[in-house]
């Protein structure tokens, strides 16, 4: 099918969600068709299991228009394209993107059919629509298009694509295998619908911290003043305004959070203004794993606010550490972005997180500092790194760190890697050189001091940066030569 003329983003979206939902629904029929009857589809039947594609293409006459903008705008001149899924759920994204390409730059916009087939276990909600009768999987790839690894990448986020001349450039960081792909990762690991995710994310590694985000939530709810609407959980539990407290209390209890790797919580409010908080649990490569799926939902911020090992005598149990730079080594990311490449810290995120803690504490100037210290952490792969001492000491003391943990470096690198603004507010549980280990009494007492006033500190973080979305999206992210889409 050749491409047709769109003339406006809005027009643009609508014809993609109308081909989105004949591809989708002819892929769901012939399998129903086939699941019933045993008829496989044809050729000319299986050309129609094909993603949409969008084009965009920019032809300045004259000089070319200069943006300060990090995102939507063109790096050269040329013709740009990606497929797209679910369109009508990423509507607000796409149209955030198109809008200043066609009224700044004067782009023109083009939608058709792609070249890559939607695998069919993505057109199914939950997967056992497909366990009836003897069928197998096996037998369903004969005739129906299945997910191919060889096809799901990150070189364009990577940058290590092949750009051939003639050849489009891609107009996003990820095709839509490669989202669909990451929307059903999301759900296995964190029991939740992808739709349900919103664009400010905090990523913890204690339940501690749910159970605080729970209750926030839930205060928020009863709150006329609140913009908050509903709170979603792990299994599909939900929250709403109105509920009394035995219903909501019963509705958390039943929620079965612990089936799942990594169980993410929603805090909801209209114009996907709401927050989401993932229990990524221990170590990098959790920490990597949520990441890659995160990003194809293209969040606005996401923040780190867990526990760390204090590395200085001056600092107190309960302390704070805003992290300015990261010691690698966790490990999981060294061939992908490797540790001589500077993780910047982000001016707005690092300014948004101060605030919000002298705004919670109550602390300024000398006081503040006293209970946050902004500095370097070290991010390791092994739990037990103190074990390593007299080899990890030099490295430690060369790097002038302040804290140790296991996932803040690699979520700063992967926001680095994949365009995601982030930021680190860790809060000191132990100083294992000191002495300050964590014992049962004393890690009780602290975790009811510290995590409530810890999240609140995230949660305002969040305010500051949504009031400030546009300077948020740092050029810091982006490259000479990016896809035109954030």
């Amino acid at each position: 099918m050749n491409r047709e003329r769109i003339a406006t983003p809005e027009a643009a979206v609508d014809r993609l969600e109308e081909l989105y939902a004949e591809a989708t629904g002819a892929l769901r029929d012939a399998v129903e068709r086939y699941l019933e009857t045993g008829v496989a589809p044809d050729e000319s039947q299986r050309i129609r299991f094909r993603y949409p594609e969008l084009s965009v293409t920019y032809q300045p006459e004259g000089v070319p228009v200069a943006s300060r903008r990090a995102f939507a705008k063109f790096s050269v001149p040329g013709v740009y394209t990606t497929t797209v899924t679910q369109p009508a759920a990423f509507r607000t994204y796409l149209l955030e993107q198109l809008r200043p390409l066609v009224s700044e730059f004067g782009a023109e916009i083009e939608v058709g059919v792609g070249p890559q087939e939607i695998p069919y276990p993505y057109v199914f909600e939950r997967g056992d629509e497909l366990g009836r009768g003897a069928v197998t999987a096996a037998e369903l790839a004969r005739f129906f298009p299945t997910p191919q690894l060889a096809a799901v990448g990150d070189e364009i986020a990577d940058g290590t694509f092949d750009l051939r001349d003639g050849e489009p450039r891609p107009l996003a960081l990820f095709d839509a295998v490669r989202v669909d792909y990451s929307l059903r990762r999301f759900v296995h690991y964190t029991g939740t619908d992808w739709r349900s995710a919103q664009p400010w994310i905090l990523l913890t590694n204690y339940h501690r911290y749910v159970d605080q985000f729970l209750r926030w939530g839930i205060e928020q709810l009863s709150d006329p003043a609140s913009p908050y609407d509903s709170v979603l959980l792990p299994g599909g539990g939900k929250i709403v305004r109105g509920m009394d407290a035995e219903a909501v209390e019963a509705i958390v209890a039943a929620s079965p959070w612990h089936r799942f790797q990594m169980p993410a919580y929603h805090v909801t409010a209209p114009g996907n203004r709401g927050v989401t908080l993932v229990n990524i649990g221990v170590g990098p490569s959790n920490a990597k794993n949520i990441t890659d799926h995160l990003a194809v939902l293209r969040p606005h911020a996401w923040l780190m606010v867990g526990h760390c090992g204090g590395l200085r005598q001056s600092q107190l149990i309960g302390d704070y550490v805003l992290a300015h730079g990261y010691l690698r080594q966790d490990r999981i990311l060294d061939s992908l972005v490797p540790t001589d490449m500077p993780i910047p810290a982000l001016a707005e995120v690092q300014v948004a997180l101060q605030e919000a803690a002298a705004q919670v504490t109550g602390d300024r100037g000398e006081a503040l500092k006293r209970r946050l210290r902004t500095g370097t952490v070290v991010t390791n792969d092994d739990r037990n790194w103190e074990l390593r001492w007299s080899q990890e000491r030099k490295r430690i003391n060369l790097s002038r760190a302040i804290a140790v943990d296991m996932e803040s470096g690699t979520i700063a690198a992967q926001g680095f890697r994949l365009r995601v603004p982030y930021g680190t507010l860790l809060c000191v549980s132990d100083k294992p050189l000191h002495g300050e280990i964590k014992l049962p009494g004393a890690a009780n007492a602290f975790y009811e001091r510290a995590v409530s006033e810890h999240l609140k500190i995230g949660l305002a973080a969040l305010d500051h940066l949504r009031a400030n979305r546009e300077g948020l999206h740092s050029r810091k992210l982006r490259s000479f030569d990016e896809p035109p889409f954030r």
